[in-house]
């Protein structure tokens, strides 16, 4: 770490052009914003509801909240970058957002796993659902999640840490993350990346199959169930599927090739890293009536104790 020569990078973004940042300013606030509304509100209603106390709403809550840390590693910053004519970030920022960024996107991952645990869990196994996904049960499972989150994030670290930085400090992103880094150490990478992608490439693309194999079998064991059954646990599933695609879908095709990077990566990155975090909760809230009607007496009660003000 000390022997690098580079004290701080220059972050390109997504434009130089001074009519596109402040396009992108506004954009990119309003996803924030509209992020941390929604996440907030869905942890509040989950929070002070007793109607939401089943395991489903107790991983959504971790849900929401590894999606408002997930986007705050990167939103605000980018959000003030592109405010100014040329952002830099010092090593250790830089180094502290690709661990912040692979923690709680890690998080992110092992939530969902854990979300369809509990979906296939309360569909295929119903009598002893409450004895299976106990709280104590969720509570160990959630307590996994963060420490798995941070190895694969220390790795990252140590992976950053043992490139040698001598020259370019240009970083062709608007955050920090390994694959942009890469092309800035003045040694050979091609071991690094080998780990890189057999670290969160692995990770992406096993947690994905494994997602995708639990909804197969979960909707195939939906024939033995009631009409009304089966389009309750249908919408629920296909709420799922939807936050699945739409998360892993980039981050796939980000993580999992070798060292090429494309000018479209940035766009990507731009769906998983702002929009995800903002879709969760719109999915989830809207799909869901009993969030929707949880919301609803969180706004009556708030309404009543205003009037009585």
């Amino acid at each position: 770490w000390l022997n690098n020569n580079v004290t701080e990078f220059i972050l390109l973004g997504l434009t130089q052009d001074p009519f596109r940042k402040k396009i992108l300013f506004v954009v990119f606030l309003l996803f924030y914003m509209g992020t941390l509304l929604g996440n907030l509100l869905i942890i509040a209603t989950i929070k002070t509801s007793q109607t939401l106390g089943s395991p489903m709403y107790f991983f959504l809550f971790y849900l929401s909240l590894s999606d408002t840390c997930f986007s705050t590693t990167i939103a605000p910053r980018t959000i003030v970058d592109s405010l100014l004519k040329e952002a830099s970030i010092s090593f250790t920022e830089c180094i502290i957002q690709v661990f912040t960024f692979h923690f709680f996107g890690c998080l992110e991952i092992f939530i969902l796993i854990l979300m369809a645990v509990d979906r296939y869990v309360a569909i295929c196994k119903p009598l002893h659902y409450m004895t299976i996904m106990s709280r104590r049960v969720c509570g160990v499972l959630v307590a996994i999640a963060w420490v798995g989150s941070c190895v694969h994030s220390l790795v990252q670290i140590f992976l950053a840490l043992s490139l040698p930085f001598c020259g370019p400090n240009e970083i062709d992103h608007y955050f920090c993350d390994l694959q942009p880094l890469l092309k800035l150490a003045c040694s050979d990478t091609y071991l690094i990346n080998l780990l890189l992608v057999s670290n969160s490439g692995a990770i992406c693309t096993v947690s994905f199959l494994m997602l995708m194999v639990s909804y197969v079998i979960i909707l195939r064991s939906l024939r033995n169930h009631s009409a009304e059954g089966r389009r309750k646990a249908l919408s629920t599933c296909i709420s799922h599927i939807i936050v699945v695609i739409l998360f892993f879908g980039p981050c796939i095709f980000i993580y999992t090739r070798p060292a090429t990077t494309f000018p479209m990566d940035k766009m990507i990155a731009i769906f998983y890293s702002i929009g995800t975090p903002l879709l969760n909760p719109l999915i989830y809230t809207l799909r869901n009536a009993e969030v929707k009607n949880a919301m609803k007496k969180l706004w009556r009660k708030k309404v009543v104790s205003d009037d009585r003000k």
